[in-house]
Parts: C-alpha cells; structure tokens; sequence
C-alpha cells in the first residue's frame, strides 16, 4: 500500500535543484519578476511536449528573442512585429504563426487583466474540489477560438491538461524546486501534471489501472496522492517523474 513515508523519502531524495535539469521548469527560474515567470512559465509549459532535448532548445529560441525580460517585451512589442520575430518558428507540430497567435493573446492577458493570475483568479471557484473546471475556463479565456491547438488543448477533449497543470505547479506550490510566486490558489486544488513518467508510475503504485491518460486518469492519481496529502498532493510529482526522466538506477523508486 501506498504511503506517506514512501512518498517522503522519494520527495527528499530527488525533490532538490541537483534533478532540475532537463526540465523547462529551469527557464522559469531564471527571472525573479512575477510577470516574466508567468510569462516564461506559459511558454515553457506549453512547448513541453516531445524530445526533452527539443523543448529546451525551442523554449531557449523564443525566450532569448525575448531579452531580459519577456513580459515587457510583449508589453513593448506590436503584434506586427512580434509576428515578424517568430514567423520562422517551428517545434514539433507548432508553427511560427500558431506561437504568434498565443504570445499576442498572452500580450492581451497583461494588458486586460495585469497578470496571469488575476485572469486565473477569475475563472476560478473557491468550492469546486480542484481546479479542473477552472482549467477549462481559463484555457478558453488564454486561447480564444482554440487559435493555439497545440499550445493550449482544447477544453471540450478533456485530456489531462498536462502541461497546464505543470504550469499551475510552478506558480502554486513553493519549495525548493517550485517557484510558488501565486498565492490566491491553495495546493490542495492542483492536479498532477499526468505524462508518460507519471502515468506509469502511478500505474506501479497501484494508484490506478486506467489505460488513458486523460482528464479522469489524473484526476484518480491526484485522489489518491491527496488521501496521503490533503493538503498538497502534487507536491511529489516533481520527485517521482525525475526517477523516470533521468533513469536512475541504484535503488529506483523505494518499495513502499
């Protein structure tokens, strides 16, 4: 059975700076200003999809574009122009035109609402159990008429929201990893990030058998981290997906 002293030794041992890299995560970390790691973050989270190698080196193209700091040059920069700078851009299954489209939207996200959580504290509802319906809110409202299809994923798919809920992460939960700048949101509402390493995972540990990795697969992990941890279940994401990432040997995962 799953447990919480399993979960902390996991959380102790690889839950430090050292494990950062490769994880987009490092980019954010980079900047000190709300604002540049909201805006670092988004683009970080939503190119984190594909070969590792890959992300970081297009999350590395768009941000050094960007200069010192990448929400004043949104702030700073016509859509003309910001179409212009990235029109040759490419990752995977996104084009030069489809980042343009999300970075002016994220332009307009600043310029209405002041930040990336005000807009989230918005579309977000204090009762629900999680944030799942907020997501689904604040995607439409981040990607109007679904521009961005492969930045921010459509909210009537109900996939996992992987790399929204990684995003949410980074800007909720504060330790020696998470950089926790957002304080309107508590923990215990976040939903693990749900990919491949954590999937299988969490298929080891028993927290299901779901051969999906849609919205209602993590939705069941994040149950069961949360009858451990109430109060923070996603706090041993970060942990237990580096065992997976970096492929480490000499123990692994600890047998609960």
């Amino acid at each position: 059975m799953l447990s919480l002293n399993f979960l902390e030794k996991n959380y102790k041992r690889y839950n430090m700076p050292e494990f950062l890299h490769p994880d987009p995560l490092e980019f954010v970390l980079k900047y000190s200003k709300q604002s540049d790691m909201e805006t670092a973050g988004l683009i970080a989270s939503s190119l984190a999809y594909g070969n590792v190698k890959q992300i970081l080196k297009s999350v590395e193209a768009v941000l050094s574009v960007m200069g010192r700091s990448p929400a004043q040059f949104l702030l700073r920069t016509g859509d003309g122009d910001i179409k212009n700078a990235f029109c040759g851009f490419r990752h995977r299954f996104t084009a030069g035109n489809e980042l343009c489209l999300f970075l002016i939207n994220l332009k307009n996200v600043f310029k209405r609402h002041g930040s990336v959580e005000k807009l989230f504290l918005k579309t977000y509802c204090h009762a629900d159990a999680t944030i799942e319906e907020t997501i689904y809110r604040f995607a439409r409202a981040i990607n109007p008429k679904n521009a961005a299809a492969t930045l921010v994923p459509d909210p009537d798919k109900k996939s996992s929201f992987k790399r929204l809920n990684l995003f949410l992460r980074w800007m909720v939960r504060k330790d020696s990893v998470d950089p926790g700048v957002w304080t309107g949101i508590p923990p215990s509402k976040l939903i693990v990030p749900l990919d491949t390493h954590m999937h299988k995972t969490a298929v080891q540990l028993g927290l299901t058998s779901r051969k999906d990795a849609g919205m209602r697969t993590a939705l069941e992990i994040t149950a069961g981290f949360a009858a451990i941890n109430p109060r923070d279940p996603v706090k041993y994401d970060f942990a237990l997906t580096r065992i997976g990432i970096l492929k480490i040997k000499n123990g692994g995962i600890y047998v609960p």
